[in-house]
C-alpha cells in the first residue's frame, strides 16, 4: 500500500529517501554501463545459489537490481519494495502493479515468501534503531537465500554523506544478522570495487546467507 505523502515517516532517513533526494538518486544510478555492472556483480554473488525463482528487492529504486536478475533468469518472479513515489513509478514500468511495494520498508508487512530477499546499499541509509525490526523483515521474506551489499566496517560508524549527516552508517551487517537470526549460515562472500575497470561497483561488500 502507498503512503500517503503527508503521512509522517517514524525516521529522519525515511523523509529524506521519500522526498527531492530520493528523486534525484534516480538519475545518478541508471543506464546501461549499471546494468552491465549489475550482471557481472549478481553472476558472482549468486554463483553458489540454486534454484532461484523468485526474489524480493527491499529499497529497489527503479530496478536496475531486479532488471540484471531477469537478464540473468528469464522466468524469475520480482517483487520491490520502495519508498520512493517516482522510483515506484518507474518499477510499475516493467513489473505488475501488486508486485511493487510502494512503502517504507519499516512499514512494510511481508505477506508472502520468496527464493531470495536482496537488499542492496540500503540498510546504510537506514537509521540504526531501526536494523533489528528491518533484519526480522529480511528473514521472514525469504524461504531460503538472503543477499546483502553494503558498505561494510567491524564497528558501526556514522559517515557524512553528500553534505548530510546521518543518512549513511557502515557496520557489520552480515554480522548481526547471522547473530540475531541464527537460521542463516554463511555461504559466500565477496568486495566491488570502484576502480574495477570493467564493472565498477560502489566499494560494496556483499555476502549470501542461507536458511
Amino acid at each position: 500500500m502507498a503512503q500517503d505523502a503527508n503521512e509522517k515517516y517514524k525516521t529522519e532517513q525515511e523523509t529524506f529517501w521519500a522526498g527531492e533526494f530520493g528523486s534525484d538518486y534516480i538519475a545518478r544510478n541508471q543506464g546501461e554501463k549499471l546494468l552491465a555492472s549489475n550482471l557481472n556483480f549478481f553472476s558472482k554473488a549468486l554463483a553458489s545459489a540454486r534454484g532461484v525463482k523468485s526474489c524480493i528487492e527491499f529499497g529497489a529504486n527503479i530496478g536496475m537490481n531486479l532488471k540484471a536478475l531477469r537478464l540473468l533468469n528469464p522466468d524469475i518472479d520480482l517483487h520491490a519494495i520502495e519508498i520512493n513515489k517516482d522510483a515506484a513509478a518507474e518499477l510499475r514500468s516493467f513489473l505488475p502493479e501488486d508486485q511493487v511495494h510502494h512503502t517504507s520498508i519499516l512499514d512494510f508487512m511481508p505477506q508472502k515468501v520468496s527464493d531470495l530477499a536482496l537488499i542492496k546499499g540500503v540498510l546504510i541509509h537506514l537509521n540504526p534503531d531501526m536494523l533489528p525490526d528491518v533484519y526480522d523483515k529480511l528473514a521472514a521474506s525469504t524461504s531460503r537465500y538472503l543477499l546483502i551489499a553494503e558498505y561494510y566496517n567491524p564497528s558501526p560508524v556514522s559517515i557524512p554523506y553528500r553534505g548530510h549527516s546521518d543518512r549513511l552508517f557502515k557496520r557489520d551487517f552480515a554480522g548481526e544478522i547471522m547473530e540475531r537470526r541464527p537460521e542463516f549460515r554463511l555461504v559466500d562472500y565477496g568486495f566491488a570495487y570502484r576502480r574495477d575497470p570493467n564493472f565498477p561497483q560502489d566499494d560494496i561488500t556483499w555476502f549470501l546467507m542461507e536458511k
